[in-house]
């Protein structure tokens, strides 16, 4: 059995972060050939719901780079790596030196995600909230009333490069830690960030996807530096031509822009659709 896994931004999505057209015709065929294929994302699953709907994503979903895995048959969460209460006021901290504020994930019963955070500092935070509430129906709160044991998936921020690119710097240097950045879709003088325990990854999820469903071939698909991990447990892997040069160097080869649809085509090539 063979496994594609794709990555959502930069890679499945266009550039209005959709499934366009043509992908949309390309999974279905890939349904009617009965090959195999998910999702593994930096997103959360309340993000990233809606865009695959009706496509045929019925297999387990990665998340959060590899932080939680969930299970479409059962609408639950079957593995995670969560944030330990240190490392949750190692990461605080740093965002309280740089003063950034911190938008703090976590699990609460039936996946119901609630986001915490401290009081709104720039326009930017105060329409990433919007985007969270309407948009993608998640509870906001204050960083005071999460409880003290919660289930913490992963701390980000959304701002300018400068500050977060010295909590990116201070979280580096911690073992168990990991952190994620890049030019954020919301404009492009913003930097987004993405800090999760370093136990998780694609690359270790995509692992796990593997022993659980007997696959014997992995091909995958990414364009950032969170792809890398599960490149190097891959098969094979492609990255679009408007992925990282790192990503790009590490790939079995370059392929088609995400937003002229150049993984939908490869995959009619590929698996002549």
């Amino acid at each position: 059995m063979e496994l594609v896994v794709f990555d959502l931004d930069g890679t499945l999505l266009d550039a209005r972060a959709q499934v366009s057209e043509h992908t949309q015709e390309t999974l279905r065929r890939l349904r009617q050939r009965h090959i195999a294929y998910t999702v593994a994302t930096g997103r959360t699953l309340h993000a990233s719901r809606d865009l695959l709907a009706n496509h045929g994503f019925d297999l387990p979903h990665i998340y959060k780079n590899g932080v939680v895995i969930w299970q479409p048959s059962t609408d639950a969460y079957s593995h995670s790596n969560l944030l330990s209460a240190h490392e949750i006021e190692e990461i605080l901290g740093a965002f309280i030196a740089a003063e950034v504020t911190p938008f703090v994930f976590t699990l609460g019963p039936d996946n119901h995600q609630v986001v915490y955070h401290t009081p709104l500092l720039t326009d930017a935070e105060r329409r990433l909230v919007k985007v969270f509430g309407e948009d993608r129906g998640l509870t906001l709160a204050d960083l005071t009333d999460m409880a003290l044991h919660a289930e913490v998936t992963n701390i980000s921020a959304l701002g300018n490069r400068e500050p977060l690119g010295h909590i990116e710097h201070a979280v580096a240097a911690q073992p168990h830690l990991v952190a994620y950045g890049g030019a954020a879709f919301e404009g492009e003088h913003l930097y987004w960030l993405d800090i999760h325990h370093s136990a998780a990854s694609k690359g270790g999820a995509v692992e796990r996807l593997r022993e659980d469903l007997a696959i014997e071939r992995v091909i995958c698909f990414g364009d950032s530096d969170n792809d890398l991990s599960m490149f190097s447990v891959a098969d094979e892997s492609y990255a679009p031509s408007n992925a990282k040069e790192s990503v790009k160097a590490a790939a079995t080869a370059v392929i088609g822009h995400h937003d002229a649809d150049g993984i939908s085509h490869f995959l009619r090539e590929r698996f002549n659709l």
